[in-house]
């Protein structure tokens, strides 16, 4: 018997089909990236517990230096390559995808985009004020920003394991939300874990922006220029004070988001390639430069360089920071240390909590609804998902802590408040997806 279409599937070349095709493709990427990233954060611990840790360790903190003509660059492996450059990259793609989200997702509408945007708010506070509750007055109160972060790769794997228990309409509403919750981290990294600022750097970095919107209403498509100013922006925001990554999602939420060839001039160059004698030289080059031009120009920006970069960035940057990040040295000790708790209880009831409480004061007060087949019991499920912080948690770690003791702490709790978030997860949507088959008594 052929399979059947799931509800996920739709007629081609309609508005629905261009919407979910896409949404398809980045899930898909997401979920395996998740799997990979889960395998390279498993490995970073056994190898930093076993007696290989030192040595592990020792090979992140390798310097890396580049010097040219007396300007010199660089930092540590783990903290500059990994953390500075890489991560600008991620970044970058953060940018697209909640510019992709305003423009044709769940966030360009209001009223749709409500109930993700208030469950993300209060899926920050409420994180935040519970660290602040075990933390405030201390010095390890600048922590606050780590549990407030959501992992996508990871919460989309989950759901990916848990099949049909997860219905579509949850699925967009956590994937808007924890876009909406980048949005909120990064934010939170631009104004509270930069350093000292320096604004002639800023400035220049403000005239490349310029520069790059510019370039981009002159109708410029070399993607070289486009990469030597944003090298140039990320340099000058790098020296500004501002974390570099902050550069990485303004570029992206720069890049244009609609094609410069339209349906109609593409229809157009294929049929006029198609009516034509295939020819020889000079013409059939011609030709088939046109349609080259024609079919890459034919989708946007944003689009192509999502589609070339996501995979990168599931596949490669975010495991290799798993790789440079998740190698902690676990001792018992440091499960009781205060800020382990701190950043554990943030994440596994904050993220819940918060989550479910600010969607039901947004439905409550008119301004959103549930999603079709979306109940409470599976949005609790879907918040304790959200409690899943791992990457941009431990990015908010190593941001706010100087101090070892402190970073390490937090790591603990990174690890284990995610963990515990994605069991709980799991264990709440399994449980409304049964309770949701059982008859009802009053049949």
């Amino acid at each position: 018997m052929p399979p059947q279409p799931t509800h996920t599937e739709f007629p081609p070349n309609t508005p629905v089909a261009r919407f979910t095709r896409p949404l398809a493709q980045f899930l898909a990427v997401e979920s395996a990236g998740g799997v990979v990233l889960l395998i390279c954060a498993v490995v970073a611990l056994a190898v930093a517990n076993s007696p290989f840790g030192p040595a592990y360790e020792h090979f992140w903190h390798t310097p890396v230096l580049l010097d040219i003509g007396g300007f010199r660059l660089g930092g540590e492996l783990g903290h500059f390559v990994v953390n500075d450059v890489l991560m600008t990259i991620f970044f970058f793609v953060v940018g697209l995808e909640i510019k992709r989200e305003v423009v044709s997702g769940e966030l360009r509408d209001a009223r749709k985009a409500a109930l993700p945007v208030a469950a993300a708010v209060g899926g920050m506070v409420v994180p935040a004020g519970i660290y602040l509750a075990f933390q405030g007055g201390t010095p390890a109160a600048r922590g606050w920003g780590v549990p407030m972060a959501t992992d996508i790769a990871f919460v989309v794997g989950v759901m990916a394991l848990l099949g049909r228990r997860v219905p579509f309409g949850l699925k967009i509403t956590i994937l808007s939300l924890a876009i909406a919750d980048d949005i909120g981290a990064v934010v939170v990294i631009a104004a509270f874990y930069s350093g000292g600022l320096a604004w002639g750097h800023l400035g220049l970095a403000a005239l490349g922006f310029a520069l790059i919107y510019g370039l981009n209403r002159a109708g410029v498509r070399a993607v070289p220029v486009y990469f030597m100013v944003g090298a140039g922006i990320w340099l000058a925001v790098y020296k500004s004070g501002v974390h570099p990554t902050v550069a990485g999602v303004l570029l992206g939420l720069l890049t244009p988001a609609s094609a410069w060839v339209g349906d109609k001039t593409l229809v157009e160059v294929l049929q006029d390639a198609l009516a034509r004698a295939p020819g020889d030289g000079d013409e059939r080059f011609d030709t088939l430069r046109a349609v080259g031009y024609a079919a890459r120009e034919g989708v946007s920006p944003l689009a192509r360089l999502e589609h070339a970069l996501h995979p990168w960035v599931g596949f490669v940057i975010m495991p290799v920071f798993a790789l440079a990040n998740a190698g902690v040295a676990v001792r018992l000790a440091a499960m009781a240390d205060p800020v382990a708790v701190a950043v554990a209880a943030g994440l596994f009831l904050g993220k819940p909590v918060g989550i479910v409480l600010f969607g039901w004061l947004a439905v409550r007060a008119g301004l959103a609804n549930l999603p079709t087949g979306v109940n409470w019991k599976l949005m609790a499920g879907g918040g304790a998902l959200g409690g899943i912080g791992f990457t941009m948690s431990l990015f908010v770690a190593n941001l706010a802590f100087d101090d070892d003791s402190h970073l390490v702490a937090a790591k603990v709790g990174i690890l284990v408040g995610s963990t515990a978030s994605a069991l709980l997860g799991a264990a709440l949507l399994i449980a409304a997806e049964r309770a949701g088959q059982r008859p009802s008594p009053l049949k």
